[in-house]
């Protein structure tokens, strides 16, 4: 069988949940925006089939999707550069999920730590698509022969998944159809902890909304919080190890160097030796700077519904003209009848 060299292909997703945070932009957009320039086609979605795999108001979804794609935009995605859509207004997605869910097998399911942690200890209520839902996202990554998917650590074992289901559908018809997507984790701040706990993932669900900047937040709003993020009495080190057992310098660090677009030494070098009365004034400076723009753009995107629309509506056409073709060779390949 020769092997067949797919054309490289960046995509990812964000579900429209609601509460766009600091952490979704260093973790996930500003790398997409980053994987924008480099030459490769890519394809971002609002991944609105996975939010309601736990019960969502509709008003709040449509919302929460149009905000999504607004914090896309106003963080550097164009349109006529990558490919912005909304993931229901693509079935393919929807239809070669099902194909994958009958490739995938139920210890795969079993072994995923997400659905565990969301299901909580009431699993048996849970939905099948809360179970399921890997499936879907290989269907997502796959149904456009994607090589490569930018994801946070908590993402890499359901891509080591759609591996799984690619190869397993690939042996189990003898073809080299599916790719062996590679996730790209990089970045000085791929995981964003809360500001008042560095042990603790940054999230829109904490009680505290201190806790979290959030991409709506104003100029005054992000330098309040910061300059309350909770620190230790200790002078910054100037060399990484000297982070390891203090989780909110390392945080704070973290986010100076993702919105500077340096690496952790650097900045080190640079503030090694530095209080926190001195060292939390310049990242309000910087998140300011970088921050600002964007919960200003969102805002103005939000006032016009109608064109976030136009533009979801035009990138799911373009995704269509990708999936179409894969998913009509995909049921050949199974052998299912169209015409």
């Amino acid at each position: 069988m020769t092997e067949v060299v797919h054309t490289p292909r960046v995509f990812s997703g964000i579900q429209p949940s609601g509460g766009l945070t600091l952490g979704n932009y260093l973790g996930a957009i500003k790398r997409f925006v980053d994987m924008q320039e480099s030459g490769i086609e890519t394809l971002y979605c609002m991944v609105d089939l996975h939010a309601i795999t736990v019960w969502q108001d509709p008003a709040d979804l449509r919302h929460n999707t149009r905000e999504l794609a607004a914090g896309y935009i106003a963080a550097g995605l164009v349109p006529s550069k990558s490919i912005l859509f909304n993931q229901s207004q693509v079935s393919a997605h929807a239809e070669l999920g099902w194909l994958f869910s009958c490739i995938a097998r139920m210890g795969w399911m079993k072994r995923m730590t997400q659905f565990k942690d969301k299901a909580g200890k009431n699993a048996e209520n849970a939905s099948l698509g809360l179970f399921g839902y890997p499936a879907l996202m290989a269907a997502d990554i796959l149904i456009y022969h994607s090589t490569h998917v930018p994801v946070g650590e908590d993402q890499k074992q359901h891509l080591e998944l759609t591996r799984d289901v690619a190869a397993k559908f690939n042996h189990d018809f003898g073809v080299d159809f599916f790719p062996m997507t590679e996730p790209v984790i990089e970045g000085a701040a791929t995981r964003v902890m809360s500001l008042r706990d560095g042990s603790k993932k940054m999230s829109k669900s904490d009680p505290s909304d201190a806790s979290r900047i959030n991409m709506t937040d104003d100029a005054d709003t992000i330098a309040k919080k910061i300059r309350k993020a909770k620190t230790d009495p200790d002078a910054l080190p100037s060399e990484v190890e000297g982070l390891s057992e203090r989780p909110e310098a390392r945080n704070l660090v973290n986010i100076f160097a993702a919105l500077s677009d340096m690496d952790v030494d650097a900045v080190l070098s640079d503030v090694g030796g530095k209080q926190f009365s001195e060292f939390k004034p310049m990242l309000v400076d910087l998140a300011v700077e970088k921050l600002s723009p964007i919960s200003t753009e969102m805002a103005r995107l939000m006032n016009d519904p109608a064109e976030i629309d136009r533009i979801l509506g035009e990138g799911s056409g373009r995704a269509r003209a990708i999936a179409t073709p894969i998913l009509e060779k995909t049921y050949d390949i199974v052998g299912m009848i169209r015409s």
